[in-house]
């Protein structure tokens, strides 16, 4: 057929089924609205844009030799109303000038019609190519299916794919990819406004599901998956009510925005509730209505996603089976997951409920709970009643919980999340997925409240430092710190009930403190901060602060300096619960000048430094007075520093290096100091330069062929952009007549030669693992995710320790040009949990994130 024949049959195709499909589309709208099924609709519309398609193709007159191929969901046979139809044009050679100018038609056809297109044009091995390094298209290749061509040819790519397809890595680029779209959504399904696709507990956690199983072989829908014992057929049940319900839900988004819209905007919540058939009540509006039953659904799904999950990490990445570690008559540890050592064990021991929570905090080797101990918490959980509330030993339980030194805010959302908090406190339950209706929350009244629990915890750690340093100072000192963690989690408890939420909240968290025996002064200052938690806020924001007779009135209400600095740390956390948009730094000067001019009339003097640091200077100036330096002669190194150096190093460091630098702050040589601990069994290197590229890399790289294990680093950039770094050592060796002193002075000199050498790197030898590791092996974790201000990352790693083990994440941090900017290495045993304040290397991209954290999960790899 020539070409001007082509084109002419072309436009009259377009004509034809630009009407039909317009026609065809609204009769299934249609259908739908009579007898609202999803199957059918999702099934139908994707048949029928599959007809026009195929007539689109033949009018163009492609080759035989051609497949013409349906990807993505649309592969998969379910089409929403508005969803992009996703083409994969196979060809066994790339195209020619003429097959290229028939693509161009078609493809402008195709949109002329009405269908929304996202097309690739590939040969074999170009697609194979694609997919090799990029999980988003090895994910939409998986449901390839062919709509017109080459059947040969198409079963030949099919059987090229699933050659190439490494199950095992498929599986942890997912997990990772589920990981950085959580992240995207702050890690809850509870925003007030949803994404009913891509948010945690939305349809993109089922299809997460399908694609694992279906590239392992698992099964290809839930009763499959049940068959095969992953789940249970009460959870294969649950989980196509959660599907069919998110899949209504997209579907009215859709028919009612008139486009793809996914998110769950003000704007459609009260007439999507109409559509679906939700009434209003005598309490809530049909939108509340409608978004507590997306929620409890949201909920539901994340469950069993997690014990679904978990079982295909079993199956995909079966480990030596190793004998339960028992830790007591309830509990074992199963590798690195907490067990019930018995089916019933939360039937005859109810007190285990609570005591679960707890032995995960206190046991750090513990990431989870295994699948059946989850599944039989969430069967339990009527267990928690009266009598359990009113029993001594879960009270203490519940106690202790606020008490640990870690796992305090993952308790809680566990607690939460499995229905155990909402039978504790029995007032919680009015708050379970409460909308609240405002211009600045963006949670659910329980989501606000665990994000202000999380964010009170950050402020006590230490990698959050450079956010909060004067927060993180005032927390440490606060008596009794964990009361604030009562506070918060009351202080919002109350909402929705009518009247003061501040006074109701105020009497159930002192009915609370009573109940569990607090101190009376410790019930108090509880209840004082629930019935004054907004109080801050609206000074600091309503009235003019200026004012000696507004600071005086506030003062006068706040009575003494511990209510002040524990109201001070529960309004921060509280408004930064709200919405990651509403912090901002004028609303935190506001609320600093308060609270130091408040402080001041309280002492009746005047109140230290603003970020309360002067008390670790003073102590550093004593030492330099003490070694005979005069005074001022820090001056210079100082005012290059900020509070981030003093909060992270002790006045003894600060003087050290003071001494060191005070005539050499400017200089263009670098600087390498070590000395040896007072124990004898380390060394501690300062590293002072000009900021260089690559320069932690190199670093940890000459440790590591000196033989000396990193037990701690600490990186710093001074104003002025020069490195001061610290580092912990200890050699490697056995030998215990070794003297640090010997090495010192070869470390400063050779160190010192290195860093004169431009882009000089000291690559460690490959070395074997300790014969522990290789018996108590331990599955790497990266974690990447950026801080609260957006400007940096915070990366975290957890894996075994090993030498060259730092130079090996620093490469692939400074290969992806990632810089690091702090570091708190920590080595327990055999075990580094490792936290690394970093930037750049584009990471705020997502499949940037996902590439680094998959180079680094493989060089962890043991």
């Amino acid at each position: 057929m020539s070409v001007s024949a082509t084109a002419s049959s072309l436009q009259q195709t377009i004509v034809i089924e630009r009407a039909q499909l317009g026609a065809a589309r609204a009769a299934l709208r249609a259908a739908y609205e009579a007898h609202p099924l999803t199957t059918p609709l999702l099934h139908d519309h994707a048949a029928l844009v599959d007809g026009a398609v195929l007539r689109l193709w033949q009018a163009c007159d492609f080759p035989a030799t051609a497949a013409l191929v349906a990807v993505g969901g649309y592969g998969r046979g379910e089409l929403f109303p508005r969803s992009d139809v996703d083409l994969l044009i196979l060809l066994p050679v790339p195209p020619d000038e003429a097959l290229q100018a028939r693509l161009t038609g078609l493809v402008g056809a195709l949109w002329d019609v009405g269908l929304d297109i996202g097309h690739s044009v590939r040969t074999l091995e170009e697609c194979l190519e694609a997919a090799r390094g990029d999980i988003t298209v090895q994910t939409s290749l998986l449901e390839a299916r062919l709509i017109t061509g080459d059947t040969t040819f198409f079963d030949e790519f099919s059987r090229a794919y699933r050659q190439q397809l490494d199950v095992r890595e498929f599986f942890r680029a997912k997990l990772i990819e589920q990981e950085q779209r959580y992240a995207r959504y702050n890690d809850t399904p509870f925003a007030l406004e949803p994404n009913c696709k891509e948010s945690p507990g939305g349809l993109r956690d089922l299809q997460m599901l399908g694609w694992i199983a279906r590239a392992a072989g698992l099964g290809r829908n839930w009763r499959e998956l049940a068959r095969q014992r992953l789940i249970t057929g009460n959870e294969a049940s649950d989980l196509r009510s959660c599907e069919r319900f998110l899949q209504h839900v997209r579907i009215r988004l859709h028919y009612l925005s008139g486009r793809e819209e996914d998110r769950l905007l003000f704007d459609y919540q009260e007439r999507l509730a109409h559509a679906m058939g939700i009434e209003a009540t005598m309490a809530k509006r049909a939108s509340e209505n409608l978004m507590q039953r997306y929620y409890l659904n949201a909920k539901k799904l994340t469950q069993i996603n997690a014990i679904l999950l978990q079982n295909y990490s079993g199956e995909i990445l079966p480990r030596r089976e190793l004998p339960a570690f028992i830790i007591n008559a309830r509990f074992q540890a199963a590798g690195e997951l907490l067990d019930i050592r018995a089916d019933d064990t939360f039937e005859r021991n109810p007190e285990a409920l609570l005591e679960c929570f707890l032995l995960l905090q206190q046991r750090s080797e513990l990431k989870g709970m295994t699948a059946r101990t989850l599944r039989a918490l969430w069967l339990n959980r009527n267990r928690v009643n009266a009598a359990f509330r009113a029993n001594p030993v879960n009270r203490a339980r519940f106690l202790e919980i606020f008490q640990q030194k870690r796992g305090i805010v993952h308790a809680f959302r566990r607690m939460n999340q499995y229905g155990i908090l909402s039978r504790y406190l029995p007032a919680w339950r009015k708050i379970l997925c409460q909308m609240q209706y405002d211009l600045f929350h963006v949670y659910t009244v329980d989501q606000h409240t665990l994000t202000v629990l999380r964010n009170m915890r950050r402020f006590t750690m230490g990698e959050h430092a450079h956010e909060y340093p004067l927060l993180t100072r005032l927390i440490l000192g606060f008596e009794r710190h964990w009361l604030l963690y009562i506070a918060a989690l009351f202080h919002d408890i109350a909402k929705g009930r009518g009247g003061d939420h501040s006074v109701l909240g105020m009497h159930d968290a002192r009915e609370f403190c009573k109940m569990h025996d607090l101190a009376d002064e410790d019930t108090e200052l509880v209840g004082w901060l629930v019935r004054h938690h907004l109080s801050m806020s609206c000074t600091a924001q309503k009235e003019d602060t200026t004012d000696p007779n507004v600071i005086q009135r506030f003062a006068d209400a706040v009575g003494n300096e511990r209510r002040l600095t524990g109201l001070y740390l529960l309004t921060h956390a509280d408004i930064r619960g709200t919405s990651p948009k509403v912090w901002n730094g004028w609303k935190g000067k506001l609320l600093e000048d308060l609270f130091f001019a408040t402080r001041r009339l309280l002492r009746g003097e005047t109140p230290q430094q603003a970020l309360g640091l002067d008390d670790r200077q003073e102590d550093a100036q004593r030492l330099l007075r003490y070694y005979g330096l005069r005074p001022g002669i820090e001056d210079a190194l100082w005012a290059q520093l900020d509070a981030v150096y003093f909060m992270r190093h002790s006045a003894e460091e600060i003087a050290w290096h003071a001494r060191v630098l005070y005539f050499r702050a400017d200089g263009s040589e670098p600087v390498v100091r070590a000395r040896v601990e007072e124990d004898g069994d380390s060394a501690q290197v300062m590293v002072y330069a000009p900021d260089q590229k690559d320069l932690f890399m190199r670093l940890t790289g000459f440790f590591s062929c000196r033989g000396f294990s990193i037990l701690d680093a600490k990186v710093y950039t001074t104003r002025h952009g020069y490195a001061l770094d610290s580092f912990m050592l200890q050699h490697s060796t056995d030998d215990d007549d070794e003297d640090y002193r010997d090495i010192v002075a070869l470390i400063e000199h050779d160190l010192t030669d290195m860093l004169r050498t431009p882009d000089r790197v000291m690559r460690p030898s490959p070395s074997r693992l300790s014969r522990q590791v290789k018996h108590f092996p331990i599955t790497p974790q990266v974690g990447l995710y950026p801080d609260e201000a957006g400007r940096h990352y915070i990366l975290s790693l957890v894996t075994v320790d090993r030498p060259g083990l730092l130079f090996d994440v620093a490469e692939v941090l400074a290969s992806n040009a990632i810089n690091v900017e702090a570091a708190r290495i920590s080595t327990l045993g055999e075990r580094v949990e490792d936290t690394f304040l970093v930037s750049g290397g584009g990471l705020a991209q997502n499949s940037r994130a996902i590439k680094v954290e998959r180079e680094l999960l493989e060089r962890l790899q043991v």
